[in-house]
């Protein structure tokens, strides 16, 4: 195997057998059609982040008019689900058990103090296993008692000290949807899963085939034989980008607010070290088991946790957020966020797409050089 001048014929023949060997691979199939409808479910349905309505515990320990005024309130409250009681003891229980994740109680002396015209504070109380929840809890709770006071203020005529008036828009994401970041999000997880953990397995399968010796054998030159292992599987994960966007857009109902070029062009971009990076491992590796384990950890695990997809970058320590640098999908998941969110925002998508393409430029280097240093052996 040489370098030199690249024969179209050669390379023609080349492609088309590893277009064969894919199909005939029904791990390779399945990884590349099914894997991606079965994680664009897993995080459309399955995966939620909205805040639904939450159960809660309300203990009314009061009989008074404005007691009871202020536990319907809560009970008509579109964010919660209201379990109601004489006494917190039970309300404790059924917390313990997590059937509620919080309570509020209405203290004996709220309908006297609001006779003098002043009311004694409500308790409330959420569980503070689950965080998010708990500051989700409290956060609504404490906002209906307060516009309840308000509402009362002012059919008593009285003038209550009121926020400045705020009108709310939240632009891109109305109806602020996490399955509309989410998808997107599943989509850069499954072109990692092509274009990574699948072309991880092309050059290690030769060498565990015995087939290379053979390959060495032939006039091929190391280029065509490059490019025979990417074309193949750039073309099918961009067929499995066409399928993702159409169940995203079709089935999911996410906005899909920019060009078609530029999806296109993003894609190609991040399939640059996508397929670098499993072409390198591969070629390095020379073991699909030993491969395919280090596509998932310096892949998949990358893209999952440190790209921004799940977990805020600021909100990580600096020496991890110096880390998300040099993760790939941490400029392809925002970048493709905003093209089905908002539009062709070029400020954010050229940037992006230049960073992937010297990703691409340096894994496909290191690719040549491994490769040439293991044909050289």
């Amino acid at each position: 195997m040489s370098a030199g001048q690249i024969d179209p014929r050669r390379l023609r023949a080349m492609v088309v057998k590893e277009g064969v060997q894919i199909l005939r691979d029904p791990s390779t199939i399945l990884i590349a059609l099914a894997l991606p409808v079965l994680l664009l479910f897993l995080f459309g349905y399955a995966i939620n982040l909205d805040n639904a309505r939450t159960h809660i515990g309300l203990a009314v320990q009061d009989d008074s008019a404005a007691a009871q005024s202020l536990a319907l309130a809560y009970q008509h409250s579109p964010y919660f689900a209201v379990t109601t009681a004489r006494t917190v003891a039970p309300l404790r229980a059924r917390m313990i058990a997590g059937e509620i994740r919080g309570i509020v109680v209405i203290p004996q002396d709220f309908g006297s103090g609001a006779a003098r015209g002043h009311r004694p504070p409500i308790q409330i109380i959420a569980d503070g296993s689950q965080p998010n929840a708990a500051n989700f809890t409290t956060a609504y709770a404490r906002g209906v008692a307060q516009t309840w006071a308000a509402q009362e203020a002012e059919a008593a005529g009285l003038r209550a000290p009121l926020p400045t008036d705020m009108s709310l828009r939240f632009w891109y994401n109305p109806s602020l949807a996490s399955r509309n970041f989410l998808v997107p999000g599943a989509i850069a997880i499954v072109m990692t899963m092509i274009g990574t953990l699948l072309t991880s397995l092309v050059i290690a399968r030769e060498w565990e085939r015995g087939t290379m010796e053979a390959m060495m054998a032939t006039p091929m030159r190391m280029s065509e034989f490059l490019i025979s292992k990417i074309v193949p599987y750039f073309l099918l994960a961009l067929a499995s980008m066409a399928m993702c966007t159409l169940l995203a857009t079709l089935v999911f109902g996410v906005p899909l607010r920019g060009s078609l070029p530029a999806l296109l062009l993003l894609t190609v971009a991040y399939l640059m070290p996508a397929l670098g990076q499993g072409l390198f491992i591969s070629a390095a590796t020379k073991n699909q088991f030993v491969a395919s384990q280090i596509a998932l950890l310096s892949g998949f695990l990358p893209t999952f946790l440190l790209s921004g997809f799940l977990f805020e970058i600021a909100s990580m320590p600096k020496w991890i957020q110096a880390i998300t640098y040099i993760v790939p999908a941490r400029y392809f998941i925002p970048a493709l966020q905003t093209v089905f969110l908002a539009g062709d925002i070029w400020a954010v998508i050229l940037p992006a797409v230049a960073c992937l393409l010297g990703f691409g430029a340096i894994f496909f280097l290191l690719c040549f050089r491994s490769t040439r240093r293991s044909l050289d052996k």
